[in-house]
């Protein structure tokens, strides 16, 4: 009979979208950890889902907290690397949402922080466990496709009046915020890149960040296109992988994060279950819809506090992580320079 896992007590910055959707419901149903702060400047909105809750207002407050084991970073882009560096030094282990930091040089730091303080380090790429994703990595295991000759990966959207939320002028705009989920996919996939190429631009009428990109990751017999748009009114094209025995292409997102925002809790029955198959096509033309893996945004968490207790690797190492940033920093330095550039 499997034992429960020692509790894990859990700090989390921030609860806009990221901490009150992917993180605190899903901390607070896995085995092994135990949500125990937030630092949020509204309390009443915590409170309101989390009446327990205790509320501080300073990271330096979480910090000061007895019983804090892990520090979960939702806060804004740019605070990552102060925010988790903070906690790493406060002798804390540390999962931060993506982006890892905002520069390569900031995500390095923390990760040799993290190395000093004996400390683990992760970062939140949930989309690993998507169902379209963990589908597409189920057919490549099987051999469906042959190899990979081409892989086409898109996180569009209809947005076509920009909001006046910060999230709209991070640095680096949509290639910061969507491009770790679709380059970590990449990664998870093909590995490291020779050289990337990419154009990263702002369409939108009074945008104040980049909202869309086009990036190409250079493989010796095959390439990745990585593309984002907030102006596509058709935005249902996902995965288009193109191999030597057949082709798979997938309309729609995971719908784990708006059956969350609805109301779904981790656990609950349809929670992760995609109905919306994908096609594969065989030589010949002849199609078969594929079903779909269920996805599981839960298992990272479940993973992680297994990592802390010494039963299991880190669900997302820090290695990993950093040639993310690598790929990322690589295609700021290609759209400024109109070049590909080498990594």
């Amino acid at each position: 009979m499997a034992h429960a896992l020692k509790q894990v007590g859990v700090g989390l910055i921030g609860y806009g979208l990221g901490g009150r959707v992917f993180h605190a419901p899903f901390i607070q149903a896995t085995d092994g950890l135990a949500l125990r702060a937030v630092v949020s400047r509204d309390p009443a909105k915590v409170l309101g889902k989390l009446p327990d809750m205790a509320v501080v207002p300073s990271v330096d407050d979480l910090l000061a907290q007895d019983g804090i084991d892990l520090v979960v970073v939702s806060s804004p882009d740019a605070l990552h690397a102060e925010h988790a560096i903070a906690a790493l030094r406060a002798a804390k282990h540390v999962v931060v949402d993506k982006p890892f930091a905002t520069t390569l040089a900031d995500a390095r730091r923390i990760a040799e922080t993290a190395d000093r303080a004996g400390k683990k380090v992760t970062v939140f790429h949930n989309r690993r466990w998507d169902a379209d994703f963990l589908t597409l990595q189920r057919l490549i295991a099987e051999g469906r496709l042959g190899r990979i000759v081409h892989f086409e990966s898109h996180f569009d959207r209809w947005r076509p009046e920009p909001g006046g939320v910060w999230k709209e002028a991070r640095e680096g705009g949509s290639w910061l915020d969507l491009g770790p989920h679709l380059v970590d996919q990449a990664l998870c996939l093909f590995g490291k890149p020779d050289a990337v190429t990419a154009d990263i631009a702002t369409m939108r009428d009074g945008a104040p960040a980049p909202d869309w990109f086009h990036a190409i990751l250079h493989y010796p017999r095959m390439r990745a296109i990585l593309h984002s748009s907030k102006l596509s009114a058709d935005h249902r094209l996902r995965f288009s992988v193109y191999g030597t025995s057949g082709s798979w292409v997938k309309q729609g997102v995971d719908t784990q994060e708006a059956a969350v925002l609805a109301g779904s809790a981790p656990g609950d029955r349809d929670l992760g279950c995609d109905p919306e198959l994908g096609m594969f096509t065989q030589a010949g033309n002849r199609e078969l819809p594929i079903a779909n893996e269920r996805g599981d945004y839960g298992m990272f968490w479940r993973r992680l506090a297994r990592a802390l207790q010494g039963n299991e690797p880190n669900p997302v190492p820090v290695d990993e992580a950093l040639l993310v940033m690598e790929v990322l920093h690589a295609g700021l330095e290609s759209a400024v320079s109109g070049s590909t550039v080498r990594l």
